[in-house]
């Protein structure tokens, strides 16, 4: 319950008592102390900043989240092999079956399209959210522009396939604060890069107040208390506040695909993925990469205790002679299956989740530098993430693919080591490359092959399909876009 603000005259001589006794109830009066020293403008900003905040809420967020450090946790053991749908395993009639399976519900509006975008590309050296990113590609196409192209084309394939008129998947982006007004001005000034405009809904994740370690709010400005992003996890419950769950019922929505904007080569509303995830019959389902070797800084599923549910460890949680252990049976590594934000939930499930996240109010505490009036000071920011939506999960898959297909992460600045623009280019153009000579064409290059290769237009192939007519027999010359 947030106060009224009381308050309409410009000379406010002290705070609200009311406000300041609430403030004294959650250890939080140090937000004013600098009151006196504030000119009438600044206490109204004050008074307006505190005033939006859910001070019960945040409160017993700061105190459940502070609670659980240090609390013991059940040991780790690995994913039962049952639980994975491994690449060597699937037959091409396995394949076939859920592909169909897919298209099937798609073309009966069942799945929708969760995008997580609150980022910017501030590690890409723009301040444009990630979305907006080139890596340049031939075609010179955003990732935004790449994942639009992907519905375009899957709604294609599932209104042939269904002989139907049309097919419309609706497409739910979470921006942040940072990156709402941008993308959505990038998106009009791109006519929706060729999807209806109410197929599309852009919606806030939440912000919330940055804490010192001993839980109090650390001041931005005098005025203003330091906030930030309550990480990808927050998707759950900016559904539930922005009541779009509901809005995905009424539409008759059943299957939620969830994933990240920062992979050039993610399948967007992937048929295969849906097929397999309906023929389950799960709530939730991942799909997973093998680990590269040992020391990849990836988050790994597991299962928390004997017979626990599914999490994800991160890499740094992950003692290394764990990290290192082999399965003697499979060869593999014992903790194998990477975390890679490709999700599929039913939307009673993602109800289940809003509401136990938010019961349980636990989030994870990261130590940052946090912009304060005394420079930049040590403090804790607070997020969910994503996969902690997993142990809530009543029964969960993974779903192996092979990472030179499906994962071409973008997250760091060219000339970095790994995940750069540059890398996810290659990923690209190597798999197109693989797809056009696989449906016979043709290559001429003036650059080493390994550097270059074609890009293929979602308009079309979605993953390497339909290709002979365009390509068999004919000669292209990387790099070069192949398109209609």
């Amino acid at each position: 319950m947030r106060e009224p603000m009381g308050i309409h005259s410009n000379a406010v001589a002290a705070p609200p008592q009311l406000l300041l006794e609430r403030l004294k109830d959650y250890g939080q009066e140090d937000s004013f102390a600098l009151w006196d020293e504030l000119s009438p403008e600044e206490r109204h900003l004050l008074l307006n900043d505190i005033q939006s905040l859910d001070l019960s809420r945040i409160d017993r967020i700061i105190r459940c989240s502070l609670r659980s450090q240090g609390l013991p946790v059940a040991a780790i053991e690995p994913v039962p092999e049952s639980w994975v749908s491994s690449v060597d395993e699937r037959t091409m009639e396995h394949r076939e079956r859920w592909w169909k399976m897919g298209l099937k519900a798609i073309a009966e509006g069942k799945l929708a399209v969760l995008l997580l975008s609150g980022g910017q590309g501030t590690r890409l050296g723009s301040s444009d959210p990630k979305g907006c990113f080139n890596i340049g590609l031939p075609s010179g196409k955003s990732l935004f522009q790449l994942q639009a192209e992907r519905i375009l084309c899957v709604q294609r394939l599932a209104a042939q396939a269904m002989n139907e008129g049309s097919v419309t998947i609706h497409w739910y982006i979470m921006t942040s604060p940072f990156t709402d007004d941008a993308t959505g001005k990038f998106f009009e000034s791109h006519k929706y890069f060729g999807l209806e405009a109410d197929q599309v809904t852009f919606f806030q994740q939440g912000t919330i107040p940055c804490i010192s370690k001993d839980g109090r709010y650390v001041m931005e400005t005098p005025f203003k208390v330091a906030k930030s992003p309550d990480g990808n996890g927050g998707v759950y419950t900016a559904l539930k506040s922005s009541r779009l769950l509901e809005d995905m019922a009424t539409r008759g929505i059943k299957y939620v695909d969830c994933y990240g904007v920062d992979n050039a080569l993610v399948r967007v509303a992937d048929p295969t993925f849906l097929g397999y995830f309906i023929d389950k019959g799960v709530a939730a389902a991942a799909k997973v990469v093998r680990k590269a070797y040992p020391q990849e800084k990836v988050g790994v599923f597991v299962r928390r205790g004997k017979g626990g549910p599914l999490t994800v460890v991160e890499y740094t949680e992950l003692d290394q002679s764990l990290a290192s252990a082999v399965n003697q049976q499979t060869g593999r590594l014992r903790f194998c299956w990477s975390n890679v934000c490709l999700h599929m939930f039913t939307l009673d499930f993602l109800n289940q989740v809003a509401n136990g996240l938010e019961k349980d109010s636990i989030y994870h505490l990261a130590e940052k530098k946090i912009p304060s009036i005394h420079g930049y000071t040590m403090g804790l920011k607070l997020e969910q993430f994503i996969f902690d939506a997993f142990p809530y999960a009543p029964s969960t898959a993974l779903f192996e693919v092979l990472r030179e297909e499906e994962f071409a992460p973008v997250k760091n600045a060219n000339g970095s080591n790994y995940d750069t623009p540059d890398s996810a280019r290659l990923l690209v153009l190597r798999l197109h490359t693989r797809w056009v000579v696989a449906a016979g064409g043709f290559l001429t290059h003036s650059v080493p092959l390994y550097s270059t290769g074609v890009e293929v237009s979602p308009h079309c192939s979605y993953a390497g399909e339909n290709l002979e007519s365009i390509c068999r027999g004919r000669t292209f010359h990387a790099p070069c876009e192949i398109t209609f």
